[in-house]
């Protein structure tokens, strides 16, 4: 009977050690599981929005490989990214990772003037797409209240931004979140972007310190491509608590949605 018992404990164990270690390949090949935890993405993507990036989309570069065989520079297998792609990759300088949504391949200038974004001279098309509404209230884990464009509201009032669609050259249309076309991003320079590298911005223009900013002064500069991790597709779970366990605070209206 105790020899039993104790097949019984082996086996269990066996298995539990066989389940993560298969888990442990697929996230390390396939999959890599990311938390939101800022607004830069919204409405997108939401603070305590939790996903599954795509590996393979973009194939494996040094910082996303697995295997020795990995190259120092460039990266194996894959496609191209595309304009219009929300990824993550890792931040040149800082060594964390970002998600944003990609707006500049390699070659094109890019240049916003009053908010509105121009790519290679052409201008992405914006059309109102009425108001993003969110409660002033401390958001996630990391406790930050959002920037309303109707003014300075008092803590649980209703904080809102201008929501827009906004079409890239190519055709892919998107939402973005607008608050004002005056602030320190919405007129620029033109940026040019090297070889090799891309240029990514966030979908809460106002709220997001991306490739508009240089890496000297914090901010994400042009992104080599070997730092690319992969493409978000899709949100698996969304929760607006500080805790997995607030089940209260789950969306699950955000539960599978496709990440456009």
């Amino acid at each position: 009977m105790a020899e039993k018992k104790e097949d019984g404990i082996v086996e269990t164990i066996k298995t539990v050690f066989w389940a993560l270690l298969i888990a442990g390949i697929f996230r390390t090949l396939f999959f890599q599981p990311f938390w939101i935890p800022s607004s830069s993405m919204k409405e997108t993507l939401l603070i305590g929005d939790f996903l599954f990036v795509n590996k393979m989309a973009y194939g494996y570069s040094r910082y996303s490989c697995p295997f020795a065989i990995c190259p120092i520079s460039g990266r194996l297998f894959g496609s191209e990214p595309e304009r219009g792609d929300v990824v993550v990759f890792r931040h040149p300088t800082l060594g964390t990772d970002y998600v944003k949504r990609l707006i500049g391949l390699p070659g094109d200038k890019i240049q916003i003037k009053s908010g509105v974004l121009f790519i290679n001279g052409e201008e992405a098309m914006q059309v109102r797409d009425g108001t993003f509404e969110e409660l002033m209230e401390a958001q996630g884990r990391m406790g930050g209240f959002p920037r309303c464009s109707n003014g300075a509201v008092g803590q649980g009032a209703i904080c809102e931004k201008e929501r827009y669609l906004e079409t890239l050259p190519g055709g892919v249309t998107h939402s973005i979140l607008n608050i004002s076309d005056n602030g320190a991003l919405d007129n620029t320079n033109i940026f040019t972007v090297p070889e090799g590298n891309y240029f990514f911005m966030g979908d809460n223009r106002d709220n997001s310190t991306d490739s508009r900013v240089s890496q000297r002064s914090g901010g994400v500069g042009f992104v080599p491509a070997e730092y690319l991790l992969g493409r978000a597709d899709r949100v698996m779970f969304s929760s607006a608590g500080k805790r997995l366990l607030y089940f209260w605070t789950w969306r699950s209206d955000r539960f599978f949605k496709a990440i456009e």
